[in-house]
């Protein structure tokens, strides 16, 4: 038995204009965890971007010790998928201050990771100040908020 050929021709309509406002250009650059860090907006709010870990400083760092068994399960985690949550961040004056996030930095420490994912919101000294206030007083970072202090100074 023979077989025939058939062949089917698409009729395509001319291309549409498109016009150049309809889409912006979205720049994605890798992070050394893997995960995709944004770039700044000019909204003025909160940043998400990698800052290398040296640049961070952790005023709080000697007044609590961190869960080893949580600092274990976020590197396992961190190894296999990535930060999924940045830490919160507060710059005064181009200067990053850490007051959350102990155990996510701390596995980023210690599987030598160079950077770390950060929300970065910017502060005032006197911001500052009332952060760390607020957190040496309750000594639980969990009470202490960024927006809260934020919107107090």
């Amino acid at each position: 038995m023979a077989t025939q050929t058939q062949t089917l021709y698409l009729r395509l309509s001319p291309p549409i204009p498109i016009p150049a406002r309809t889409f912006r250009p979205i720049a994605i650059v890798a992070s050394s965890n893997g995960v995709a860090s944004s770039k700044p907006r000019s909204t003025g709010g909160p940043v998400i971007k990698e800052i290398p870990l040296e640049e961070i400083r952790r005023p709080l760092m000697r007044t609590r010790a961190n869960d080893p068994n949580k600092v274990k399960e976020l590197m396992d985690s961190i190894r296999v998928i990535g930060l999924q949550v940045p830490i919160d961040v507060l710059e005064v004056d181009g200067v990053y201050y850490g007051f959350s996030g102990c155990h996510r930095y701390e596995a980023h420490q210690l599987l030598g990771l160079p950077t770390i994912r950060c929300k970065v919101r910017r502060g005032t000294k006197e911001t500052l100040r009332k952060f760390a206030r607020c957190c040496i007083r309750s000594l639980t970072i969990v009470d202490c908020s960024f927006q809260e202090v934020i919107q107090a100074a």
